[in-house]
């Protein structure tokens, strides 16, 4: 078995650079020539926006599904529940996501469900903090501890973090994408204080790029067990 610590990972630009830029620079576009009229439709409950960000959520959990498929008798059994755990959240949120089909097939929401649902939705997390903000600001935290502050950490203190643990981080190359999020979630502070609005909607835009950078971690993950177990 390799070296963990030797591994060096390599994802191609297409994914981890020019997506994510070419996707902030379209919604650039779209936010300076669209009215806010035209751009709520885009990133509502039911808009493009939401089937996109489930899109991304589905493919993620699918490379994940694959690995486990792939790797089910493989011996990094830490790593395998780890990405195990990862297709269970993804293939919860994505379902969340189109409201369990509701957004694909329109059924109306029963009574009884609107009562507690905000949005009039059939799905969990708009029913309660704790199933919507407190796992939105988990992730965040992930994103950006993972994109940004441990490739930072393991180029200049390694020591912190345990040798054991190395083979779970992301590589530099996510701090495009982690960046992007930062960005875009650092707008919404200006239209607090200052009243200046770049994004309509910086919350959907900042999720889907979220749910990329999970993603592409599944993507990374793939590629290191393949090379450990090679």
């Amino acid at each position: 078995m390799k070296d963990i610590d030797r591994l060096d990972i390599s994802l191609p630009p297409l994914l981890w650079l020019w997506i994510p830029l070419g996707g902030l620079i379209v919604q650039g576009v779209l936010e300076a020539t669209f009215s806010p009229a035209l751009l709520a439709p885009m990133l509502s409950e039911s808009g493009p926006h939401e089937f996109l960000q489930a899109a991304v959520v589905f493919c993620g959990f699918s490379v994940a599904l694959q690995t486990l498929l792939e790797n089910r008798f493989s011996r990094h059994r830490r790593l395998m529940a780890w990405i195990a755990l990862a297709a269970a959240c993804q293939f919860y949120v994505g379902g969340e996501e189109i409201s369990w089909g509701q957004h694909l097939f329109g059924w109306t929401t029963p009574e009884y469900w609107s009562g507690i649902n905000d949005q009039n939705e059939t799905n969990l997390h708009n029913t309660s903090d704790w199933l919507d903000q407190k796992p939105r600001a988990l992730l965040m935290i992930g994103v950006i501890g993972g994109g940004l502050i441990a490739p930072f950490a393991m180029k200049y203190w390694p020591w912190i973090v345990p040798a054991s643990l190395r083979v779970f981080m992301p590589t530099a190359q996510f701090a495009v994408i982690s960046g992007i999020v930062l960005f875009v979630r650092a707008s919404s502070l200006l239209t607090d204080v200052f009243h200046i609005r770049i994004f309509e909607r910086a919350s959907e835009i900042s999720e889907l790029y979220m749910y990329g950078f999970v993603f592409l971690y599944m993507i990374l993950l793939r590629e290191r067990i393949k090379s450990i177990s090679a």
